[in-house]
């Protein structure tokens, strides 16, 4: 930090008509200031702040870091590099297992999962700022008629429910509504806020495909069967949302290494352009690049004009022992340390969950020259794997991929409103 300097003024006595006029032009000064401070709070408490969503700006937010005495420098905060630390006087969270938009399987204390109560108790530490913590009543006052759509898989529906718990908790106004293809919204009536989740796995429309009797090129190829996925059609459930929403925050990755779903023997994905299959086929990894490209576009040219965009960088899983259908568990009960992060997510390690950093690339690589923004929740979360449902996910199997709630989906809608506040 650059030193502070202080210069003293010399003693000098003041004349009994310099000490009048000096009281006077302090009188008028401290009546200005009250009139003034007064106007201002008057002007506050009438009426809500108004948020103009009009173009986008830097999300970085800059604090003093120490420095020779030349003058004080200052470093970029990044919200999403940090650790994790122990407050057990953590005050309640924001909401409880009583709200009833949590799905069953994430509702850890009503599942009576090991541990539940102290996983809200953990708190993230930026490196180099505080990420402030959110106050859903200021949020609603704040930024009243807009609307915040969710694009994505399970995992922006598990940061959906945070946010509408959180804000539920402090108004019993809501309406229940599905505007825009949502699968589930709700607006808070008093300040006409609606937030929505909309559906979708791979962004990119998709559905089963069957060899033609009359053969056709993938028939020639010796595809009987798999699925098709048309790589310039984003899926119904959200293909109205960019023109709906002010704000928008998508997903996608975990569908896209899906050996159970699409296996790439018996049920490969089929890229589709134009109504036509691609010709040779492309492998997942570059079908991804392409739906990134496509849906990118599409979003940018259907949003209306000031909507601010984020794409969510991809929720790690935590399966130890083998992946989900292979007998995969994750007992933690406190967060990893570095050295376990990176055994677990190393891709040079080819793990169990190696798939999450390898779709960070893909996600990077897309949004580069776009107006999407990035909300990098990964490295918070990759800590994080004693924050799943595990066996009381109430599944056959270990939920080693959603989160419990309360719990860290909490931070992610921290990290998501400390950036957006910064750009509105």
């Amino acid at each position: 930090m650059a030193s502070n300097h202080h210069f003293k003024r010399p003693n000098q006595p003041l004349s009994s008509s310099s000490t009048s006029y000096f009281y006077i032009f302090v009188s008028i000064i401290a009546l200005t200031s009250l009139f003034l401070l007064s106007s201002h709070y008057l002007a506050y408490y009438s009426s809500p702040p108004v948020v103009r969503i009009e173009s986008l700006k830097p999300t970085k937010q800059y604090v003093s870091v120490n420095n020779d005495d030349n003058g004080a420098a200052s470093a970029a905060c990044d919200y999403s590099e940090g650790k994790w630390f122990y407050d057990p006087t953590v005050r309640p969270p924001r909401y409880d297992e009583t709200c009833k938009e949590i799905y069953k399987g994430w509702n850890c204390v009503a599942g009576n999962r090991s541990g539940a109560a102290e996983i809200v108790k953990w708190r993230w530490q930026p490196n180099h700022c505080a990420l402030p913590q959110f106050d859903p009543l200021r949020f609603l006052e704040s930024y009243r008629n807009i609307s915040i759509g969710f694009v994505g898989d399970s995992l922006n529906r598990n940061m959906f429910v945070s946010l509408f718990c959180s804000l539920r908790h402090v108004t019993s106004e809501v309406k229940k509504w599905r505007p825009a293809g949502a699968d589930r919204a709700f607006t808070f009536l008093k300040y006409n806020l609606t937030i929505a989740y909309h559906r979708t796995n791979l962004l990119a429309r998709y559905g089963r495909w069957s060899a033609n009797t009359k053969g056709g090129e993938l028939e020639s190829l010796g595809y009987k069967e798999g699925y098709r996925v048309d790589v310039d059609v984003p899926e119904g459930t959200w293909a109205d949302a960019p023109s709906f929403h002010n704000v928008l925050i998508f997903n996608t990755g975990h569908w896209w290494w899906a050996p159970s779903k699409f296996d790439p023997i018996k049920s490969p994905m089929l890229f589709h352009e134009n109504g036509q299959p691609i010709i040779p086929p492309l492998s997942p990894e570059i079908g991804l690049d392409v739906v990134l490209r496509r849906m990118i576009s599409y979003v940018e040219e259907k949003s209306k004009q000031g909507t601010v965009l984020f794409f969510r960088t991809q929720s790690p899983r935590h399966f130890e022992g083998g992946d989900w259908d292979q007998g995969g568990s994750c007992p933690r009960s406190q967060p990893l340390s570095l050295q376990e992060v990176e055994k677990f997510f190393s891709v040079g390690n080819n793990g169990t969950n190696v798939e999450t950093r390898i779709v960070n690339e893909h996600i990077h690589e897309a949004i580069k020259g776009s107006a999407f923004r990035l909300l990098d929740i990964t490295q918070m979360s990759e800590f994080r794997a004693d924050a799943h449902p595990s066996s009381a996910g109430g599944k056959k199997h270990d939920d080693c991929m959603h989160w419990c709630l309360p719990g860290i989906t909490d931070t992610w809608n921290d990290l998501f409103i400390a950036q957006f506040s910064s750009m509105t």
